[in-house]
């Protein structure tokens, strides 16, 4: 049985990857002035950077319509059996709901609800491409991984607090306290929905190192096979500090380093780093 896996841009799955596991990806919109931008094909996470940095208006993101879901759904059932499609979760965007309808008016196709986003996603995708490789059926693929979305484990260091603002996602008074106290606050995905978690202080790689310890080390319930290491441009210093703080952690047998699109970078900001990983 032939299986196509899909998702939205928001996975955060390097080009590499989608080729390597043949996933379909349906890009997101970005609204800049005004006009609708698709993620990763006609925008890219440094127009965005340089835009806000020139000064410009906050962009905005939308969702894939109802109808742009039936169009790749129908396309992809000409030349596979079934389709499985892992959306980012339905509490941060309306993707699922507009998946599930688009589903619903066809058939072979399944929409999983990630309950995540970025490579928390990314992870239940590459889960599912192997499981269709290896003969799993549709039914025995969304159970597995509607079983494994309560386990992903997905949170990000946010260095600067300016783009959360400015998006209209906290406050002035929080913004300005955080910037003078220094402190990079852990933005934790919870049942499907963003919470903030601890707070650190200091330095970004002192901050992003201790991040990294206090999520993993000494723990015996991680799921040791695949980690991502996703942020939205760190130097190779910071970048190689974090990698060597999490093999030290854990024994994981790929660590997967990916730059977050246009959705994570234009409301978290420059220099916002996470790890994503599943718990036993």
């Amino acid at each position: 049985m032939r299986i196509k896996v899909t998702s939205e841009s928001t996975c955060d799955l390097s080009p590499e990857l989608v080729e390597k596991y043949n996933i379909g990806i349906l890009p997101l919109y970005v609204v800049k002035n005004g006009e609708n931008f698709l993620d990763g094909i006609e925008i890219t996470p440094q127009d965005i950077f340089e835009h806000v940095a020139a000064g410009g208006e906050m962009c905005s993101t939308a969702a894939a319509s109802v109808t742009n879901y039936i169009d790749i759904f129908k396309k992809l059932r000409q030349e596979y059996d079934a389709v499985i499609h892992v959306s980012i979760s339905s509490d941060l965007s309306v993707c699922h709901q507009n998946a599930y309808l688009a589903a619903s008016e066809l058939d072979g196709v399944y929409v999983v609800d990630s309950r995540s986003l970025s490579t928390g996603v990314g992870h239940l995708v590459l889960i599912a491409a192997e499981m269709a490789a290896a003969g799993a059926s549709p039914q025995e693929i969304t159970a597995q991984l509607e079983r494994l979305a309560e386990k992903v484990d997905a949170s990000f260091i946010v260095d600067t607090l300016q783009y959360l603002y400015k998006g209209g996602r906290c406050s002035a008074v929080a913004a300005l306290g955080a910037n003078l106290l220094n402190l990079k606050p852990c933005i934790e995905v919870k049942e499907g929905k963003l919470g903030v978690g601890k707070k650190y202080r200091g330095s970004l790689k002192k901050c992003l190192v201790s991040y990294v310890r206090d999520r993993l080390e000494g723990r015996d319930d991680v799921d040791t096979r695949r980690i991502f290491i996703t942020d939205t441009g760190v130097s190779d210093e910071i970048y190689g500090e974090v990698e060597a703080a999490v093999r030290a952690c854990q024994p994981f047998e790929e660590v997967i380093h990916t730059r977050a699109g246009c959705v994570i970078t234009n409301h978290c900001g420059p220099n916002t780093l996470g790890i994503l990983f599943i718990n036993k």
